[in-house]
């Protein structure tokens, strides 16, 4: 199981807190990777970690090949950000969001409210997000894949229908233009 956290272009310093004790605990008794974004300070004590602890890791602060990261994992842990779950949707990757509390008009809240509601994720309040409540999501999930099934499904879903009803459209457009 390939666990990727992102935390937006700084990292979020409550998931380097929380991710690699749930992380440590669950590799105990699955194998998991971890892809783990976090600041440069923090790259090298974070690999250290997982290392001794024998989970395979790749922990960095910036990279500019993000999709070939997501396209690894089966799993995202982010926050909010419009440009992190499209990006997350339209690659067929569930993911568990963290709205930022302190988002302007609560927008990382409703972002991750709209993929919720087309039945593509999952949603934890930060006041929620701690080592108990996530590594119990992620035992669940791990253990029981059927509810990660269906919302990759209804990703995928989703994706082909968008593409193929834009192909259809460009086709009936070419088709009328001549």
């Amino acid at each position: 199981f390939c666990l990727l956290v992102v935390g937006g272009s700084q990292g979020a310093k409550i998931f380097d807190d929380i991710v690699k004790d749930v992380i440590i605990n669950l590799s105990k008794k699955n194998k998991i990777k971890i892809i783990q974004q976090t600041q440069k300070i923090n790259v090298d004590y974070l690999k250290n970690i997982y290392n001794e602890a024998g989970i395979e890791n790749t922990i960095f602060d910036f990279e500019d090949n993000l999709v070939d990261l997501i396209n690894q994992s089966d799993l995202c842990i982010t926050r909010a950000g419009a440009s992190t779950l499209a990006e997350l949707s339209i690659m067929n990757k569930p993911f568990l969001a963290v709205p930022l509390v302190s988002s302007k008009d609560n927008h990382q809240f409703e972002n991750a409210n709209f993929y919720k509601n087309l039945g593509y994720c999952w949603i934890m309040c930060q006041k929620d997000f701690n080592i108990i409540n996530l590594e119990k999501f992620l035992d669940h999930i791990i253990l029981n894949k059927s509810e990660y099934n269906v919302k990759k499904d209804n990703l995928e879903k989703h994706n082909f229908q968008n593409s193929w009803n834009d192909i259809n459209r460009k086709i009936l457009e070419t088709i009328n233009e001549n």
